[in-house]
């Protein structure tokens, strides 16, 4: 009986190990309301939204973490980029179903509920939460302290975590890689979205990426700029950043 009693505690502790291994550090992100959307016309207009709690990854997902997940599903990596891959590099090069089925992977790894983030919960965490400072920028307003764009990294992606967090205690939302959003695109969505928990459009032709990037200007890593793909295509600067609902 006592065999048994620790073969159990035994192979509890390894899967509790095993868990923990592939259960991505994350952030817990307290609900509140703020204000989304910016000056650009596709950022317009500015408008109220309230957001529940989540946790959201503290980290872009690496380059190993995607291999990991690519070994143990029989999935093809994509092209290296030029520089070639870095384990400790956010993965790019994937597309919006990439990002999608490893959130999938993961969460049945697991037994968590991963997924990507809605738009709406990715600008909010961005800014800050409720602890928020109004930066132009992921933790702010000067993007060299806080990421990694045109003007600074050299022209590829940089190792994560290497730069100042934001309010929140996350690292690179603001440059390094775009990241895929669950979103579909439209433009003029803010005009007639809802003021609470927004899932975005029911259809659409190309999903959300938010944050900006290595290869783009910074501009294009403010908190409130928005881009967007087709779902089914690689996208270069495109990467992840996974959620799970706060209970």
């Amino acid at each position: 009986m006592k065999k048994i009693l620790f073969l159990v505690f035994t192979i509890s502790i390894a899967l509790a190990i095993q868990t923990m291994a592939q259960s991505p550090a994350m952030k817990k992100v307290k609900g509140g309301s703020f204000t989304m959307g910016g000056t650009e016309y596709y950022e317009k207009p500015a408008h109220t939204v309230t957001i529940s709690s989540f946790k959201m990854g503290k980290y872009e997902v690496t380059v190993a973490e995607y291999k990991a997940f690519c070994n143990a599903s029989g999935r093809s990596m994509p092209s290296a980029p030029s520089w070639g891959w870095n384990d400790q590099h956010p993965m790019v090069n994937i597309s919006f179903d990439d990002a999608n089925a490893y959130c999938n992977w993961l969460s049945e790894k697991t037994g968590k509920n991963y997924r990507l983030p809605t738009e709406a919960e990715w600008e909010y965490a961005a800014r800050g939460g409720i602890k928020s400072k109004g930066y132009t920028y992921a933790g702010s307003n000067d993007l060299d302290e806080v990421g990694w764009s045109y003007n600074n990294a050299g022209g590829q992606t940089q190792t994560r975590g290497l730069k100042k967090t934001n309010e929140l205690g996350l690292y690179d939302m603001s440059g390094n890689v775009w990241e895929w959003c669950s979103d579909w695109y439209d433009a003029s969505y803010y005009s007639s979205s809802p003021s609470t928990n927004p899932q975005g459009p029911s259809s659409g032709t190309v999903h959300v990426l938010r944050g900006g990037s290595w290869s783009y200007l910074p501009e294009d890593c403010r908190v409130a700029n928005r881009n967007n793909f087709f779902r089914t295509q690689d996208y270069r600067g495109g990467g992840i950043r996974v959620v799970l609902q706060s209970k």
